[in-house]
């Protein structure tokens, strides 16, 4: 194996190492090929064609259609090592969503021949696979649903909490998205999303600096997001 391919120590190591035989951990690893983003680029696009196999090592994405209008419908945010491509991958030849960087992100990206080869030949992997995709589509039902029960400040004050808690484990932070991203994600207007924002703010709950976001009170916050 070459010296330099340590995916028996990466993040694939769950999806693929344990379920590969023989010399597939070798063919797989010497090829992945890493891809860097800044903020803002796109990652895919949607109704291109389906060739890798992908997942974010680092960063943080959006995963998104364009409806006829132009305007984005965000789907779902994308944290290190969420498998980004699942949605589409064993569907469609062509993606159905867009993926953009929402920070400076580097992907891993493997051959898509390749692993449906691989599929066809090994169960443990392809149930894994299944087992994942899953988990993606469940996230993606369940938040929306969560999203949808609430009230305009407990829609702001969950996305909130989600950053806080699942993406930069902080109650200080760099807003990743735009006031308007916030809206689409969340089913509000940009007004509501500001007007909730300054709401909050005035209330004591937090303190805004531009895109810098303190969470001065946040059992408060957890409280309106969870009845709000």
């Amino acid at each position: 194996m070459d010296p330099s391919c340590s995916c028996e120590l990466c993040e694939l190591k769950d999806l693929f190492v344990d379920r590969l035989e023989g010399g597939q951990l070798e063919d797989v690893c010497s090829k992945k090929v890493e891809k860097e983003f800044r903020q803002g680029d796109a990652i895919i696009k949607e109704g291109t064609l389906i060739r890798d196999f992908v997942y974010l090592k680092s960063g943080l994405v959006k995963l998104y259609r364009s409806d006829p209008t132009g305007r984005e419908q965000i789907i779902t945010i994308a944290k290190p090592f969420d498998y980004v491509s699942l949605l589409s991958v064993f569907s469609n030849s062509h993606y159905n969503y867009s993926v953009s960087a929402l920070e400076d992100s580097v992907t891993c990206n493997l051959n898509m021949k390749e692993i449906r080869s691989l599929i066809k030949t090994n169960g443990n992997l392809a149930m894994n696979l299944l087992s994942k995709m899953s988990k993606v589509a469940d996230k993606i039902i369940l938040d929306t649903l969560e999203i949808r029960r609430k009230h305009l400040r407990g829609r702001v004050a969950y996305l909130l909490l989600y950053f806080s808690q699942d993406v930069y484990f902080s109650n200080e932070f760099d807003l990743p998205l735009s006031r308007k991203e916030m809206a689409d994600y969340v089913g509000m207007t940009t007004e509501n999303v500001i007007r909730s924002l300054s709401e909050l703010r005035k209330d004591g709950i937090l303190k805004i600096y531009g895109k810098t976001i303190q969470i001065v009170n946040p059992d408060t916050l957890i409280s309106i997001a969870n009845f709000g």
